[in-house]
């Protein structure tokens, strides 16, 4: 099985394995990747369960998560944490987002938060690991704001409360392809692929 080396090859197994069971963070990053030739695999594939997410950073903790896939599977593995940073919360829930409780407890929470200080921002952060050592690392963030009430039925998570600078539409308002032209997921998957180009990474 050959693997990649950051200082010496091009070549990179035949599989790549996304660290993680959410269906539509796959669909996401599967559009981005499949230019260069992997069978994409997820850990349902291989019946694996996500580790604890103990990190206090996106970075720790898509690192745990990479880590955990690679060792298991012995194929590359992408592993992304994401999550949602509010201004007025001072940043909370961050690398909580996932347990906060959802956008409608979000909305409680700001109920009486006026609309110019509902300022946010989403975080993602890719780790990229593969037997060359330490993960690579990829970062998109994208600001906006918290909207008043829910608007949307297509995206996950925050969505359909998350409105981008620039629009005056929630994430769950858009196609998937407007989405992820200005998603922080988007953008950290853009500077993978311009990764992998500059290297020329590609399967055997």
């Amino acid at each position: 099985m050959t693997t990649f080396d950051i200082n010496s090859g091009k070549r990179a197994t035949s599989k790549l394995v996304l660290a993680s069971n959410n269906a539509g963070k796959i669909r996401e990053m599967e559009n981005f990747l499949t230019e260069f030739g992997w069978t994409l695999q997820s850990m349902a594939d291989y019946r694996l369960e996500s580790p604890e997410e103990t990190g206090q950073s996106f970075e720790e903790n898509a690192a745990l998560k990479a880590n955990f896939v690679w060792l298991q599977t012995g194929e590359w593995a992408l592993a992304d944490d994401s999550g949602l940073e509010v201004d007025c919360l001072g940043g909370a829930p961050g690398v909580a987002t996932a347990d906060f409780g959802g956008w409608e407890h979000l909305l409680k929470v700001m109920e009486t938060v006026p609309e110019g200080e509902r300022g946010a921002q989403f975080v993602c952060v890719l780790a990229l690991k593969n037997s060359s050592g330490a993960p690579f690392y990829f970062r998109g963030v994208c600001r906006g704001t918290i909207a008043l009430q829910a608007s949307g039925t297509a995206g996950f998570g925050y969505d359909p409360v998350f409105i981008p600078e620039g629009d005056k539409r929630t994430f769950a308002e858009m196609t998937k392809e407007e989405k992820q032209g200005m998603s922080h997921r988007g953008m950290a998957l853009r500077e993978l692929k311009t990764w992998l180009r500059l290297h020329q990474v590609r399967v055997n």
